[in-house]
């Protein structure tokens, strides 16, 4: 007998109301924003900082994943139905999925089985417009620039060459990376040289993840680096009377997304910047608004730990005044067969000779789990092909570290498989020692907080700077941003550079090739390797398996 597609469970779960989930955590119907029967958005009033204060954070990470990802929303959600299950007051605090990965390798980002957000199909494709909305703004600024560079009353004498800001799309499109604008004469702008991010990558995107309010919001809209005069004076977003404008299209966007769980516990949704080349978690606004409204919140931070988590604590956590309460690393056996060597067919085969191998991945997130004084949590996200003697090896090799690992089976059960897991996280909260401390001080130079990256999270011995980055390197510390935290940009499929160096690697270096900054979210991005911020989609995209009939039923989106 097969099992039901997740789009399948979707449509077939019993959803109730949003104004049913909004009584559970005590929102007034009257005070929510709707988005039809099933989504709405939550008034920013409900922060309560002396609630925070009180409520517990759960942070989901992983392993370095395989290429189809490792299921951290799917343990997510589950463990937050767990969690409700023994009687906790949880919700799930997550992030957006992009369009780009929808349709292109990894599908939809609303978890999967009996562990999703509902309704999945909206969530997945437009949900209320928060990606819009942010595009818009992004490349409101991108016409406000180039309109600029032509007009001959109000010039700021802006030098097109150069120019960092970038337009954006939530789509994988590589052939939009690098372009010319402006063609076909004067009548149509200053031709020049331009190129496309994905939206999840944009700094808009990551603006409206770090901001604590909306005042925030449009000073760091204002922040926004655009480049240099020919007299090379920087120019900035608020130079050009952006900022309001911008943040008038960001109006509803800042505002949580509530939805529920297939087992209607309330979900946040909001933000949705990837991990491998943005910041990777939910907005810190989304976040405190769970704190706010329950005792526990379960939040994830995109790709392995080396990426989302990492940037979880030295990003957000430092804008945010957070810290993790406890700490989960999602593992599965398919992916320790990955990383002991197995090929892509292989890694749904029983194999214990490639966990021995690949078992190192995992050992090394939970040493630099440790590094920064936290205990993890191994969850072990089953799949049927799962051995028994896989499970057993992973439980005793992390039982020798210190750490309890337990079989994690949300995809099949729901919050039912998840209690043993959710048991352990608060107990984890009540009696293991808590002394998060970041690796770096953002104070510290540049160099020092990229190789403190490099060398204490990735394993690596050095770290290389291309002629490039050097030059890029000046410019940074010219215009005074050395002083904020380090946003990675990085293969997510390896703890190197080289998405080929699988496993643990050793004796290697990481090279930036170029750095790129987000004034105005508050970062430094080093781009690593062949990183690139506009992906491409894969030579089968997932778009090719999806259809809609007559009826506007939707198969192949899950």
């Amino acid at each position: 007998m097969s099992f039901p597609s997740d789009i399948e469970i979707a449509q077939k779960a019993h959803i109730l109301h949003i104004r049913e989930i909004a009584k559970k955590i005590n929102i007034a119907a009257d005070d929510l924003e709707y988005y039809g029967k099933y989504k709405a958005k939550i008034p920013l009033s409900y922060i309560n900082n002396e609630q925070i204060k009180k409520s517990k954070l759960i942070l989901v990470t992983a392993i370095n994943p395989t290429p189809a990802g490792e299921g951290k929303t799917t343990v997510s959600v589950g463990l937050n139905d767990g969690l409700n299950k023994i009687g906790k007051q949880s919700i799930v605090v997550i992030r957006e999925p992009s369009l780009g990965p929808v349709f292109g390798i990894k599908g939809g980002a609303a978890g999967g089985g009996y562990a999703q957000v509902i309704p999945m199909v909206d969530i997945n494709l437009h949900f209320t417009g928060d990606f819009s909305a942010i595009e818009k703004a992004n490349n409101l600024l991108s016409a406000l620039i180039d309109n600029n560079l032509q007009n001959k009353n109000h010039n700021l004498n802006i030098d097109p060459k150069t120019i960092v800001w970038k337009r954006v799309m939530d789509m994988n499109d590589r052939s939009l990376r690098n372009i010319i604008v402006g063609v076909g004469g004067s009548a149509n702008g200053v031709m020049r040289e331009e190129g496309f991010n994905i939206t999840p990558a944009s700094e808009v995107m990551a603006i409206l993840c770090l901001s604590k309010d909306f005042e925030d919001l449009k000073n760091r809209l204002g922040n926004i680096f655009v480049g240099f005069t020919y007299d090379k004076k920087p120019i900035f977003a608020r130079d050009l009377k952006a900022e309001g404008a911008m943040a008038i299209l960001l109006r509803d966007a800042i505002k949580p997304n509530l939805v529920q769980t297939l087992e209607n516990n309330p979900a946040i949704i909001h933000g949705g910047p990837f991990a491998n080349i943005a910041q990777g978690t939910n907005s810190i606004i989304a976040t405190k608004m769970g704190m706010s409204l329950a005792d526990y919140v379960v939040t994830e931070a995109g790709f392995g730990a080396d990426l989302g988590a990492e940037k979880f604590m030295h990003i957000k956590c430092h804008y945010g005044n957070l810290k993790p309460d406890a700490y989960v690393i999602v593992a599965t056996v398919r992916a320790l067969r990955y990383h002991g060597g197995a090929k892509k067919g292989e890694y749904e085969n029983p194999g214990i000779h490639f966990l021995e191998k690949g078992i190192e991945n995992l050992k090394k997130h939970i040493e630099n789990a440790f590094k920064v004084g936290l205990k993890p949590i191994v969850a072990i996200n089953h799949f049927a092909t799962d051995s028994e003697a896989e499970i057993l090896f992973i439980k005793e090799t992390c039982a020798s570290l210190g750490v309890r690992a337990i079989v994690a089976d949300e995809f099949t059960q729901g919050g039912k498989g998840m209690i043993e897991l959710a048991e352990e996280v608060v107990k984890a909260i009540e009696i293991y020692p808590n002394h998060f401390q970041p690796l770096y001080n953002v104070l510290d130079t540049v160099e020092h907080k990229i190789r403190k990256i490099a060398t204490e999270v990735y394993g690596a011995t050095d770290v290389v700077y291309s002629v490039k980055a050097k030059n890029q390197l000046k410019n940074i510390y010219d215009l005074g941003f050395d002083k904020l935290p380090i946003c990675m940009a990085k293969t997510q499929k390896s703890l190197s550079d080289v998405e080929t160096k699988i496993g643990r690697p050793i004796d290697f270096k990481v090279t930036v090739r170029e750095f790129e900054f987000a004034a105005g979210a508050g970062f430094i991005i080093p781009i690593l390797g062949d990183m690139m911020r506009m992906p491409g989609l894969p030579s089968v995209p997932a778009a090719e398996g999806m259809t809609i009939d007559k009826n506007g039923v939707i198969s192949g989106l899950s």
